[in-house]
């Protein structure tokens, strides 16, 4: 009776651990029952074009809240740093390249300025970040002189519209892009292998071995068929490279380095982490550097993706990044999250938002859905502490 119930207690917390990939596959099963076009080449490739700067946001987002901290700030900085492109590149004739590293330059300037006032005067990040809101989109008005500016054209368009297609050829398809993907999926088997080596070398539970297999199988043919239908439309976005850069790195960043785990360590508790010897000060104003940095990353996929820069720009993309964090599993109180969690805590977001525009649901509609989702999420969340505090 005692091995059945490891075995269970195993497999309940696997479950609790990918609920949010369980959610993710049902919700894009019912959009495809729903509208046949849901999973056409065409509107997965779009899919990951439209809300690819959300994604980016969440990566930095999910790490400003694992350490106890929120930004309201990003949506009004993503403005800002594709604003200071704009007219770079698009009014004073630079080239592209001059109009990216001046926005990721603004978009450090601005962590510096947001993670001085939080980590060494000790201000709340959450009036911080809301001056920054405030600020930023100012400053996006002032930089723009009131005025939207376009097109980008070129290289810099190319960045969140053009693919890799064509490469090695293929027959109706791309090759090139399923090489990509194929070789991302061997090295996920790889890593979860080791992973498992090393669990059983520490005497940890793990799953058994067919259902380990089975898990790599459906990965691998989740993936290969993301993968086609991405060959068979306009081949492997350039944004989508970026993307996978970034997680790859931030999930490092996050769960082997001395950073990620001070930063879990801050916001699992601050006054344990302190007494450890973090340099919690130093860790939070870094927290806020790394967040201004992706934003203005984020700043410029979305300009090129638009085309320009408007001084409207990124209204409301903090709070669906930090809706993408808490529906992908990181906790209010902080020190709980994952890169990864974001990532589908995000799509989540974008497949449902993309779902209700094909289906003509009301923009009105779409925000009650996905204020729900977000509070389910979080309810979600509180459950899963109170059963655990009460089963200790």
């Amino acid at each position: 009776m005692t091995g059945i119930a490891n075995i269970w207690e195993l497999a309940s917390r696997n479950m609790r651990q990918s609920g949010i990939v369980v959610a993710f596959v049902a919700i894009v099963a019912l959009f495809s029952l729903l509208n046949p076009t849901f999973l056409s080449p065409g509107n997965i490739t779009n899919i990951v074009l439209q809300y690819s700067y959300i994604l980016i946001l969440a990566i930095g987002m999910v790490i400003v809240i694992i350490g106890g901290h929120i930004d309201l700030s990003v949506g009004s900085l993503v403005a800002l740093t594709g604003s200071v492109a704009a007219v770079l590149v698009i009014k004073g004739g630079q080239p592209w390249w001059v109009g990216v590293i001046a926005a990721l330059v603004v978009g450090l300037l601005a962590g510096v300025w947001q993670g001085f006032w939080v980590a060494y005067v000790g201000i709340p990040a959450f009036i911080v970040t809301l001056a920054g809101m405030l600020l930023f989109r100012g400053l996006t008005w002032i930089v723009l002189e009131s005025i939207s500016l376009s097109p980008f054209g070129g290289p810099y368009y190319q960045i969140a519209n053009g693919f890799q297609n064509g490469l090695l050829g293929g027959m109706g398809f791309d090759v090139f892009t399923l090489l990509i993907f194929a070789f991302g999926v061997v090295g996920y088997a790889v890593l979860q292998w080791r992973s498992r080596l090393a669990k059983l070398r520490y005497q940890q539970a793990v799953e058994a071995l067919p259902f380990f297999v089975a898990k790599i199988v459906l990965v691998a043919a989740v993936v290969m068929w993301f993968a086609w239908q991405l060959a068979n439309s306009r081949g492997l976005p350039n944004v989508l490279i970026l993307l996978a850069i970034l997680i790859i790195a931030y999930s490092l960043i996050t769960q082997r380095s001395v950073f990620g785990r001070h930063v879990y360590a801050i916001g699992g508790n601050l006054h344990a982490a302190q007494l450890s010897g973090v340099k919690v000060k130093k860790v939070n104003f870094w927290i806020f550097v790394n967040m201004g940095f992706l934003a203005a990353v984020a700043g410029v996929v979305y300009s090129a993706r638009m085309n320009g820069a408007q001084p409207s720009a990124g209204e409301m993309f903090e709070l669906d990044a930090i809706a993408a964090c808490f529906i992908g599993g990181a906790a209010v109180t902080g020190g709980v999250g994952r890169v990864t969690g974001a990532i589908v805590g995000g799509l989540i977001m974008a497949v449902m938002s993309n779902g209700m525009q094909l289906m003509g649901v009301d923009q009105s509609v779409q925000q009650v859905v996905k204020g729900l989702v977000l509070l389910l999420a979080v309810a979600f969340d509180v459950y899963n502490k109170k059963r655990a505090s009460t089963a200790r």
